[in-house]
């Protein structure tokens, strides 16, 4: 990485650099005698030609190819939409080559051991760093049913806050969703193993699964997809079939309140947490900030054994093979593959371009193709081992680097995040959002300000990373924070903010 105090260079390949400011025609830069020669502005976080490009040449940003210039660029430019394109067409053929061993990576992991946090150690083995009550839905027919039983038991159990104690009882939540009847096929499905997924997340000390009666996924069907339970843990509720369900609802809720109440916080290992990795609202400097940095939180933790999980696949397209030179195997790099190819199948089946991305917010911050995106995005996996991949709706079983099949939208991101089983999301941004997953979500800006400007929002300002401060000691602060954060020393914006949303995939017929 080079720079100066107006640009930024990434990689010594590259060809374009960075604007850390506004830059006006005619303003002089660093590297050598270069002076802008175009009569437009170029804003902070966009491009500028470094070198002169030939119309149907690689624009080349952090190391690697980011799309063709559609005309010549002169050295100096404004490097955007208007003069470059996506390089990225259809699907590619892939070749497996082994270079990782996964057995001296476990070694490395035993070496390399983080601090513990105070957890919530549960039954069959897992920790929960929350220690609440949720209410999950077998269809949307009983959200206000859900919402009232919500608000009746906090009341009652003293609690008025949007988020709990440190110790003990944290309140209870419910997550409102429109599904779970008129479904077919995948989309059933999809919503069964999402709600499973929720219902089974550790940081739930106790469930009440609340139905109807007559839905597709009534609480006969859903316990196929639930399995075995802990009948402490979670109770059910077929509101057809109660006199008075809003009494009903309180009883068994108040059982589960004194369940969660038995649990107190004991010192557990780091390499018992899973965090979810997602950005959103994302600028140029994503990629150079905030992303990098949560990469080297990923690395950090599943270096100790622990687990991290990385999902948005169509914002993996065009940096895919380097999660692929990654994988720890031949069947998790087939696995890869499939991952990538049946996300462009789904574009495919329905008429869409595969890579008609980024957004219109994305492309405003400077991010212009999707290979730039993509190579930004992709970072926040760090440089771990690629372990397993994970079907949507699945849960992660091993430790390491797993990848998740789910889209790039925020809210239906998170939710699958959650439902895999990650204690915490790690969600990077440059434009800002307010949105929580039903678990703690750490807002991670990637200018400072974002970080003034919306401090409701954010909980750690990446944009230091530009100022001068190291990638070391910007990761040891993180990470303390993150610890505290497990351990009930201090709550998240999005739970402050009672920000706890879910968004199930949909890809099908609704009845």
């Amino acid at each position: 990485m080079v720079r100066t105090d107006r640009i930024m260079r990434l990689n010594e390949k590259d060809n374009v650099a960075v604007a850390l400011h506004d830059l006006e025609p005619g303003t002089r830069l660093g590297f050598g005698v270069l002076q802008l020669i175009t009569d437009q502005r170029i804003p902070k976080g966009h491009k500028i030609a470094l070198q002169d490009i030939a119309a149907g040449n690689n624009v080349m940003k952090y190391g690697y190819s980011i799309g063709l210039a559609k005309t010549d660029i002169a050295a100096g430019q404004w490097v955007h939409t208007h003069n470059m394109h996506t390089g990225l067409e259809g699907e590619l053929e892939y070749t497996y080559v082994q270079t990782t061993d996964g057995a001296d990576r476990l070694q490395q992991q035993k070496a390399d051991q983080l601090p513990t946090f105070l957890g919530y150690e549960r039954e069959n083995g897992e920790v929960g760093i929350r220690n609440e009550v949720w209410i999950i839905n077998t269809v949307g027919c009983v959200n206000k049913t859900a919402e009232i039983l919500a608000k009746e038991a906090n009341r009652i159990n003293g609690f008025t806050g949007v988020v709990g104690t440190a110790d003990s009882f944290g309140g209870v939540f419910t997550f409102p969703h429109p599904y779970g009847c008129s479904q077919l096929g995948d989309d059933h499905q999809m919503t069964q193993l999402i709600l499973a997924g929720l219902a089974r997340h550790p940081n739930a000390a106790g469930v009440l699964v609340l139905g109807l009666g007559c839905e597709n996924n009534n609480i006969p069907e859903f316990k196929k997809v639930l399995g075995e339970y802990d009948p402490n843990r979670i109770k059910f509720l077929s509101t057809q079939e109660a006199d008075d369900e809003i009494e009903a609802g309180l009883e068994l809720l108040n059982e589960l309140i004194e369940h969660a109440r038995t649990y107190r916080r004991t010192p557990c290992p780091a390499e018992k947490l899973r965090i979810g990795l997602k950005c959103g609202g994302s600028d140029a400097f994503s990629g150079i900030t905030a992303n990098p940095l949560v990469g080297a939180i990923a690395d950090r933790l599943t270096n100790a054994g622990g687990t991290a999980i990385l999902t948005e696949v169509p914002e993996m397209f065009g940096a895919e093979t380097i999660l692929m030179e990654r994988c720890a195997s031949r069947d998790v790099f087939d696995k890869t593959v499939n991952l990538i190819n049946d996300f462009k199948q789904y574009y495919v089946r329905h008429g869409q371009v595969i890579y008609e991305n980024p957004s219109p917010g994305n492309k405003n911050g400077g991010i212009t193709t999707l290979e730039e995106k993509s190579l930004g995005c992709t970072q926040k996996g760090g440089t771990s081992e690629v372990t397993d991949v994970l079907p949507y709706g699945g849960r992660a079983q091993k430790t390491g680097l797993n990848l998740l099949q789910g889209p790039g939208n925020d809210i239906v991101a998170v939710t699958a995040l959650t439902a895999a089983g990650a204690h915490m999301v790690l969600f990077t941004t440059g434009r800002g959002t307010p949105l929580g997953a039903p678990v703690p979500t750490v807002k991670i800006s990637t200018n400072s300000d974002l970080a003034g400007r919306k401090s409701r929002w954010i909980d750690f300002n990446a944009g230091v990373l530009l100022e001068g401060e190291t990638m070391d000691a910007t990761a040891d602060r993180l990470m303390n924070q993150l610890l505290d954060l497990a351990s009930g020393r201090g709550f998240t914006k999005n739970e402050e903010n009672g920000y706890r949303e879910i968004a199930i995939f949909k890809n099908g017929v609704t009845l």
